[in-house]
């Protein structure tokens, strides 16, 4: 079982930045991989960025490549989502997600976090 919490959501303004981290429970957070996907209103959850157990396989939407970056710590039992570059239409709720074997598809992912909002104000 993996517990996820995300912070660091917030109301910024177009072109500003933002990181995103999502700390998980237990011992074994370093063998699971983690994604981080998005819900824009009245659209449907979409995916973000993932990363891989080791960290050494990351993958990203196209509307995000560029702009940011997903990363991990294995000793905090923490990702992240470095946001630059923010759009208003990165306006979202965003949550993190784990798996054991890294993918981008949303419906393989086993644990979710409760999400953490995101505004972009132009």
């Amino acid at each position: 079982q993996v517990q996820l919490v995300e912070s660091g959501g917030g109301l910024v303004q177009a072109g500003a930045s933002l990181r995103l981290s999502c700390a998980a429970s237990g011992r074994t957070f370093s063998s699971y991989s983690m994604g981080w996907f998005r819900q824009a209103p009245g659209k449907e959850r979409e995916f973000v960025a993932a990363i891989s157990w080791s960290g050494g396989n990351t993958y990203y939407a196209d509307s995000v490549k560029g702009r940011f970056t997903i990363s991990r710590d294995n000793a905090k039992n923490t990702v992240y989502l470095q946001m630059n570059s923010l759009k208003p239409e990165d306006t979202a709720v965003y949550y993190c997600a784990a798996r054991r074997i890294v993918t981008t598809e949303m419906e393989l992912y086993d644990y979710w976090g409760q999400g953490t909002e995101v505004t972009v104000s132009s």
